[in-house]
């Protein structure tokens, strides 16, 4: 038992690095990416008990009392700005245009379920994620539909209502699992145990990003340059909307919340769209929404000293 739980504080060292060979696999080996894909809905429930873990239900209690603050930023992520972009889309007349869609479609979405772990590789704290993450899930299936009314391509906003519910049972499930584990075996599992759960968290993310990736395998050889189109989109929206977030934040004096709120900002589950609309629709998207793993899962490598400076301003 020692050794597992130091072979897992070992893997939290060099979280990023597996983030990257997952990556790197997914791309690599298109074989391995979609036997993946099946077991993605499994692994993302895991993220969801290992964050919640990894919180605990002390921690999660407290965040919880702040929720008024956090439904005002879920509203300017997923209502306002995509709303906003909806206008500018509709101004330069790109409104019907795939990429025009995939912004769209992320700037509506609640945050990924691996946010939480996000914010853990990045040296953040994971609670304001979790609580965005269950007050944005939550609040989804409103924040869409004047979206969607708006932009009639994507569909009806209602079609979300399933989706969103099942990912808000899947976060209830998971937490409720976690929080009963360290109320009764991991009361206090010290700062080993933590280590060890940072550690089993960066590899099941390395794990669910190879299965993500399988779009992006066959565009790599047979259409690269479409491929760098959607990849070079992916990282101003992502990575782009992590440090504008950032700074207006900073503005806003959020604090020690702030590089786990930005995080947010950047990361959305623009794949529950891929169950909520038509193939029509999200045939449209497919290689941005694997393109836009790659600025996700390399958050931590590439903005962690960003979100170090902001936290020391």
């Amino acid at each position: 038992m020692n050794a597992v739980v130091a072979g897992l504080g070992l893997a939290a060292k060099h979280g990023r690095l597996f983030l990257i060979l997952g990556l790197l696999a997914g791309a690599l080996l298109p074989g391995l990416a979609q036997a993946m894909k099946p077991w993605l809905r499994d692994l993302v429930a895991l993220l969801l008990f290992l964050a919640a873990l990894r919180v605990g239900p002390g921690r999660l209690a407290g965040s919880l009392q702040r929720t008024l603050p956090a439904v005002l930023t879920v509203l300017i992520y997923q209502l306002v700005l995509p709303l906003l972009a909806v206008g500018i889309a509709h101004a330069a007349g790109i409104a019907t245009t795939p990429a025009a869609l995939a912004v769209v479609l992320v700037l509506s979405a609640a945050s990924i379920a691996g946010s939480p772990n996000l914010a853990i590789l990045s040296g953040a704290d994971p609670a304001p994620a979790f609580r965005l993450l269950i007050v944005g899930t939550a609040l989804l299936p409103l924040t869409v539909i004047p979206v969607f009314h708006l932009m009639p391509a994507l569909g009806r906003g209602a079609e979300v209502l399933l989706p969103a519910a099942r990912l808000l049972m899947v976060i209830a499930v998971a937490a409720l699992a976690a929080f009963a584990l360290r109320k009764t075996v991991l009361v206090n599992p010290g700062p080993a145990g933590m280590a060890a759960l940072d550690g089993a968290s960066a590899l099941a993310m390395a794990v669910v990003v190879v299965g993500l990736m399988s779009a992006i395998g066959p565009a790599l050889r047979t259409a690269p340059d479409v491929l760098l189109g959607w990849l070079a989109l992916a990282f101003v929206v992502n990575i782009g909307g992590q440090v504008l977030a950032a700074f207006a934040l900073g503005r806003c004096g959020v604090g020690h919340d702030l590089p786990s709120l930005a995080i947010v900002a950047g990361n959305r589950n623009i794949a529950l769209f891929l169950i909520a609309l038509p193939p029509s629709v999200t045939d449209q998207v497919l290689m941005f929404i694997g393109c836009y793993q790659i600025p996700m899962y390399t958050t931590p490598l590439l903005l962690s000293g960003f979100y170090r400076w902001m936290a020391r301003g």
